[in-house]
């Protein structure tokens, strides 16, 4: 995840900010301990370290029509950018399904 930036947010903004969701600043404040070496990796032994919910409200993960169909209502709610996270086993087909499959469709 991107403990790590959410952390540099926080330090330069504040924790009650209003620039970081709570739901991320109460996430950092549990990172200290994590094994950066197996971060994106399949197998990583320390996926306990980011709950479930998180995953869910800030990351897109599944097939491909389940990211466009994610990407499509962020959108709606006035989104306009969003970043490929490539750190990991499947970089090259994650690229290659975003080049073939989601962005012709989102154009």
């Amino acid at each position: 995840m991107v403990g790590n930036h959410v952390a540099d947010l926080v330090a330069r903004y504040g924790e009650s900010s209003g620039a970081v969701p709570e739901a991320l600043t109460a996430y950092i404040k549990q990172r200290h301990g994590y094994d950066y070496s197996h971060h994106g990796r399949a197998g990583n032994p320390s996926t306990d370290f980011v709950p479930d919910d998180i995953v869910d409200r800030f990351c897109l993960l599944g097939p491909v029509e389940a990211h466009r169909e994610r990407l499509e209502q962020l959108r709606e709610l006035g989104v306009n950018q969003f970043a490929l996270y490539a750190m990991h086993d499947a970089r090259e087909a994650t690229i290659d399904a975003y080049g073939d499959h989601v962005v012709p469709v989102l154009g």
